[in-house]
């Protein structure tokens, strides 16, 4: 069967077709599950404070269309629900993205910034005392019971699950290191349990029974709940060195049996970005080859399989939606649904991977339907995996914490609209250590990939700014160059006489140069509120409240003379502050008659 798939704003008759191929396999299953949940008498006392079941995908594309091939997710979150099309993470991997998304904290902040120590995974957790200040145990604390099943972090593995245990849990079972990412070869850990390996098993199969096990245990608990459900979909299927000096052997993800030969004619989309004739990108993706007619077909046959392996997390959606129906409890229950980092195929001539700040490493779905959330709406507000903490607080009804980097959500029609108009408009984009090239051409890793970025999208204007650790700087315009293939930013900007005469937004390039480099600048070393409110620290009158209103001529002699620059010394595998530069801007303005008098700091 030749599908031709309908882009991500009109699923249509391709998500119907879809939606029949998937029934094919799923139908007999389906019935079996009616028949399987236990009657539970919920009786007149049950919990009124909402329920939270939060699905989260393992390096799930929005860019490449993967949700156009999920016809559940479109059937019950995205008709019912709301749909965040401007959702980021801040770090583009796998564990620092997902510290960063269960603490509400940036990753410059939680000093989590690889996959494995030093500088990463279960044990630069637990060292950081992040244990104990994370989501799970403050839902506990706020009389949820919680439960989870899945991948966690990385580097959570056979030798130290219990070293200590994750806290926070009713109950837990955890995918662990070195088998969480071998489709099957899976082991699992559950609750204080010895792991318990399933070889020759397909492990998001696995793990949606452990998924609806738990909903049971949650139902018949009484109380109300929270239930994470973190299959390895759509990730390679990888097979973890068991000695240092080895590398990791990525391959493409494999697919349940009945699912391996769905979608034979789908492709990596042909964007403007896809394999190009010409180099783009700055530092070592400028000096990427052409990829050949060989490794285009490799690369088209890893992204089906990438599709083929959501069809079980696509079942996932659907059977968990039917438990909350019949079990009466739909209604009084948000479902989220996100994954932890983006992916790229073929961009700007990438194998296969992720850890670059381009759209599709960092533009991720989110997508949220519960009480009051607008059904089958699409919002363009930005939002970022450090607002997810608290929204999942303002859900429960409970004050946010002061340490977090990030702001509840607009979660109902009224504040969604507020918010276009007074929500910030940055994402801070941060990066340490290396890149993976994964796929059948795969074969290096770019250790200098340490960067600093952000993301700034407002009612007329859309940017991308980065330095890298070699100190070359990218600045694209996306409201023109939507697929980032021209770098507009010039050598030398700050006394350029071609940047002078450059424009844009209207204004002198170099103006608007400075305004992001500052921004940046506050953004890089920001705490708590300052994360939200940025332009604060620069004007705490209060009187700039985005990059517009920061372009003002007014303030060119502040921010082009006066401001540090970012800048690195040297590049580095993790967060060593005395390898980034300066840390602080000039702030303390005083205005009067339109000038600028400093107060240095």
């Amino acid at each position: 069967m030749r599908v031709k798939f309908a882009p991500l704003s009109g699923f249509g008759t391709a998500a119907a077709i879809l939606a029949f191929v998937a029934s094919l396999s799923t139908t007999a299953q389906a019935q079996q599950d009616e028949v399987s949940i236990p009657r539970i008498n919920r009786g007149t006392n049950q919990p009124s404070r909402p329920n939270i079941v939060f699905i989260l995908s393992d390096d799930q594309d929005v860019h490449l269309n993967s949700l156009d091939y999920m016809p559940h997710l479109k059937q019950h979150l995205l008709d019912q629900g709301t749909f965040f099309s401007r959702h980021y993470c801040t770090i583009a991997l796998c564990c620092p993205s997902r510290v960063n998304l269960w603490t509400g904290r940036a990753g410059h902040n939680t000093n989590v910034t690889d996959v494995s120590p030093p500088y990463g995974g279960y044990p630069k957790f637990i060292s950081q005392g992040l244990n104990d200040k994370w989501l799970p145990v403050w839902l506990q604390q706020s009389g949820y019971n919680t439960y989870y099943t899945g991948k966690l972090f990385n580097a959570h593995s056979v030798i130290n699950y219990n070293n200590p245990f994750p806290a926070g849990f009713n109950g837990s079972d955890f995918l662990l290191d070195p088998y969480t990412y071998q489709y099957l070869n899976a082991t699992f850990q559950r609750n204080h349990d010895p792991p318990v390996s399933h070889t020759g098993e397909y492990s998001t199969d696995i793990l949606a029974q452990k998924a609806y096990g738990f909903l049971d245990d949650a139902v018949t608990a009484g109380k109300p709940f929270f239930l994470g459900i973190a299959p390895i979909a759509c990730h390679s299927n990888v097979i973890l060195p068991l000695a240092a000096a080895e590398l990791p052997i990525f391959t493409a993800p494999i697919p349940a049996k009945r699912h391996e030969t769905l979608f034979p004619d789908a492709i990596v989309p042909r964007t403007e970005s896809f394999n190009p004739d010409q180099p783009s990108g700055a530092n070592w993706i400028k000096k990427l080859p052409i990829q050949n007619e060989s490794n285009v077909d490799s690369n088209d046959r890893f992204y089906r399989q990438r599709l083929r392996s959501l069809q079980v997390v696509d079942e996932i959606i659907d059977k968990t939606v039917r438990r909350l129906e019949q079990y009466g409890i739909l209604e009084n229950t948000y479902i989220i649904y996100s994954t932890d980092n983006g992916f790229h195929i073929g961009q700007h001539r990438m194998q296969p991977g992720k850890s670059c700040g381009y759209e599709e490493d960092i533009n991720i779905p989110l997508i949220i339907r519960g009480p009051g959330v607008p059904a089958g709406e699409t919002t363009d507000i930005v939002t970022t995996h450090t607002d997810l903490a608290p929204t999942i607080f303002d859900i429960i009804g409970i004050p946010p914490r002061p340490e977090f980097d990030g702001i509840a959500i607009p979660l109902t029609q009224t504040v969604l609209l507020e918010a276009k108009q007074n929500r910030y408009e940055h994402v801070n984009v941060e990066y340490w250590g290396f890149a993976i090239e994964e796929g059948d051409y795969g074969t290096t890793f770019h250790y200098n990939n340490t960067y600093k970025a952000i993301r700034v999208i407002g009612k007329s204007y859309s940017l991308y700014y980065s330095i890298w650790c070699n100190n070359e700087h990218e600045l694209y315009d996306l409201a023109r160059d939507p697929y980032q293939m021209r770098n507009i930013f010039p050598s030398n900007h700050f006394n350029s006489t071609q940047t002078s005469k450059s424009k844009l937004l209207g204004h002198p390039l170099s103006a608007v140069i400075s305004r992001l480099d500052t921004l940046l600048f506050v953004l890089k070393s920001c705490k708590a509120a300052e994360c939200v409110r940025p332009w604060e620290t620069l004007h705490p009158q209060g009187n700039v409240q985005n990059l517009r209103d920061a372009l003002s001529p007014k303030y060119d002699y502040f921010y082009e003379v006066e401001q540090r620059r970012v800048a690195y010394t040297r590049c580095e595998p993790g967060y060593i502050i005395d390898a980034e530069g300066p840390q602080f801007p000039v702030d303390g303005l005083i205005y009067r008659d339109g000038h600028a008098w400093s107060a240095w700091v």
